[in-house]
């Protein structure tokens, strides 16, 4: 799984050479930067049930046209999946704070997800919205410190990035 630190050794490597000052600087500051990361990852594990659905209702209040025949949530199943693949990238986004880079996110989220949802017809915006609300839901100090809302929210601004 990708992380800073893979990352910094694989291109060192492939490079037949020592990780360089600079190398060594950016994994210490991803190291620097763990405790944060492992805080949020913590309160979004022990609060992702409420985040996945404040997140999922914000979608459908946003688009709610989804819910007419015929489009992506005309179905009470059509609509748990939605909340299911709202789940799945909250527990990407924990398990990039977990690894500190986006390994997860690229390698189980990101590749081939905007393809696959317009050959389902699930319109990407509807989940950028989802995992904005999540993002600007966020209030610091009240859900978690400042530098682990620094790194949720990161995580959830790459996601929204990779599928804009």
């Amino acid at each position: 799984m990708k992380s800073v630190i893979t990352t910094t050794i694989s291109a060192a490597d492939a490079a037949g050479r020592f990780p360089s000052s600079s190398d060594l600087e950016s994994v210490q500051g991803n190291i620097q930067r763990a405790a944060a990361r492992l805080e949020a990852a913590e309160k979004l594990a022990s609060n992702h049930e409420a985040v996945v659905k404040e997140a999922g209702d914000a979608c459908f209040a946003k688009y709610s046209y989804l819910k007419n025949p015929g489009e992506a949530g005309d179905s009470q199943e059509k609509v748990n999946k939605c909340y299911r693949d709202v789940d799945h990238y909250m527990r990407l986004v924990n398990y990039c704070l977990v690894v500190g880079g986006t390994g997860p996110v690229d390698e189980w989220g990101i590749a081939g997800a905007r393809e696959v949802y317009r050959t389902l017809n699930l319109p990407t915006s509807a989940y950028v919205a989802s995992f904005a609300f999540a993002r600007d839901r966020l209030c610091v100090p009240r859900d978690m410190s400042a530098q682990a809302g620094v790194e949720y929210a990161g995580n959830l601004d790459y996601i929204i990035n990779s599928l804009c």
